[in-house]
C-alpha cells in the first residue's frame, strides 16, 4: 500500500479527516502489562532498544490493543550520544545516566560510525514495516539537538536544564558546534530511518520550554530547521513533525521557521491558539496524559474539546506528552473508542 492511504500521511500532506487519526507518545509502555513482561525479557533498556526482536515486539503491542493509526518505533533520544561514546545507562528510579561532557570533550567527538552503531534500529525499522497493518503509519523519531544536548551537558535530566543554559552562556561556540553536530548525525539518523521503512519521522524538543525567546531561536529553531532541510534535501517525500514541549507562544513561527509538515502541541497549549496554528498546516496533540489516569468525564472532556475546536482542520489526535504508566490500559480503549466515534 502506498502511503496515501495511510490516514496520518493524509493529514501531513494538509488533509482533514473525521474522525482524526490518532497515536500515542509512549504508546509501548510501561503501562502495558505485556511491556513489562517484554521489557524484563530484554534485560538492560538499552538491549531492549537494540534488540530487534524485542523492539518489534513492543512497538507492535499498541498496534495489537488498539489499532492506533500509528506505530512510532520503540527506541529512546539518547541512543545518539550513546552512539558518540558516552556510556549511557539506565538506573531503575534514577531515570537515564551518561559521562557529562566539557568544551574539550565536545570538540573530541567524532561522529564517524554512527549508523553502523545504530544498525540495530534500522533493522526493527524494516522489520516494523514488513509486520504493520498495511494501512498504519510507522513512525521514526529521534531527539531534538537542544534537548539531547542538555542531558549531555549535565549528564543525567534536571527540572529545568539550568547546566546546558549555564554552558551555553559561558561557552557559546563550543555549544553550538555540538547543537550542529548533533544536528548532522540526528538528521542522518532520521534518512536512516525513513529508507529503512519509516513514513513520517517526530523530532522531540521535550525540554525547549525552559528557553527564552533569544535562546529559542538559536538553540531550538536553527538546529532543527537545518536537520529538516537536510532530510527534504535528500528525500523530498519525507515528512516532519516537530514537537516543542512547552514553547507557548513561540510555537507561533515554529512551523514556518523550522520546515516542519506538522506541529506537536503539549497541553498547556490554549485550544484557541491551537486553531491559529492549525490555519498554517496539521497540528498534534494535546492532550493531557493526566486526563487518561483520570478517566471518566475527565477524559470524555478532554477529547471532546479538542475534537471540537479542531477537529475541523488536518488534526493527528494525541496527548500533549508521554503516556504516563500510571494510565489504564481501559481508559486508552475508552479514549480510542470516543476519538473514532466522531462524525461529522
Amino acid at each position: 500500500m502506498t502511503d496515501e492511504r495511510r490516514k496520518i500521511m493524509r493529514v501531513l500532506s494538509g488533509e482533514t479527516l473525521t474522525p482524526p487519526p490518532l497515536w500515542l507518545m509512549r504508546q509501548a509502555g510501561r503501562y502495558l502489562p505485556e511491556y513489562r513482561e517484554t521489557r524484563a525479557k530484554a534485560g538492560s533498556f538499552l538491549d531492549l532498544c537494540y534488540s530487534p526482536e524485542h523492539a518489534v515486539e513492543v512497538t507492535l503491542q499498541p498496534i495489537r490493543r488498539y489499532g492506533f493509526d500509528a506505530a512510532i518505533l520503540f527506541s529512546d533520544i539518547l541512543v545518539i550520544p550513546d552512539a558518540l561514546k558516552r556510556n549511557v545507562r539506565f538506573t531503575e528510579g534514577h531515570g537515564p545516566e551518561m559521562d557529562p561532557i566539557d568544551k574539550t570533550g565536545i570538540l573530541a567527538l567524532k561522529p564517524e560510525g554512527i549508523l553502523t552503531y545504530l544498525e540495530p534500529v534500522m533493522e526493527t525499522v524494516r522489520r516494523l514495516r514488513r509486520d504493520l497493518p498495511q494501512e498504519t503509519t510507522l513512525l521514526g523519531f529521534c531527539g531534538a539537538p537542544w534537548t539531547v544536548a542538555t542531558y549531555m551537558i549535565a549528564g543525567h535530566g534536571t527540572p529545568d536544564q539550568a547546566p546546558a543554559r549555564l554552558f551555553a552562556y559561558r561557552y557559546p561556540k563550543a555549544f553550538e558546534h555540538l547543537l550542529m553536530l548533533l544536528a548532522d548525525i540526528s538528521a542522518d539518523y532520521l534518512v536512516a530511518q525513513i529508507d529503512a521503512g519509516a513514513d513520517a519521522v517526530q523530532i522531540f524538543d521535550s525540554w525547549a520550554g525552559v528557553l527564552g525567546e533569544k535562546e529559542f531561536e538559536a538553540f531550538a529553531i536553527k538546529p532543527v530547521a537545518k536537520m529538516i532541510a537536510s532530510i527534504k534535501a535528500r528525500r523530498p517525500q519525507a515528512r516532519v513533525i516537530a514537537f516543542a514541549k512547552g514553547a507557548g507562544y513561540l510555537l507561533k513561527t515554529y512551523r514556518q521557521k523550522t520546515g516542519a509538515d506538522a506541529i506537536g502541541l503539549d497541553w498547556s497549549v490554549p485550544l484557541a491558539f491551537a486553531r491559529e496554528l492549525q490555519k498554517d498546516g496539521p497540528v498534534q496533540g494535546n492532550l493531557d496524559p493526566m486526563r487518561v489516569v483520570a478517566g471518566g468525564k475527565a477524559l470524555e472532556d478532554g477529547i471532546d474539546d479538542i475534537l471540537q475546536q479542531l477537529g475541523n482542520g488536518p488534526l493527528i489526535f494525541n496527548l500533549g506528552h508521554g503516556i504516563t504508566p500510571q494510565a489504564d490500559p481501559a481508559n486508552v480503549a475508552a479514549l480510542v473508542e470516543r476519538v473514532r466515534g466522531r462524525r461529522n
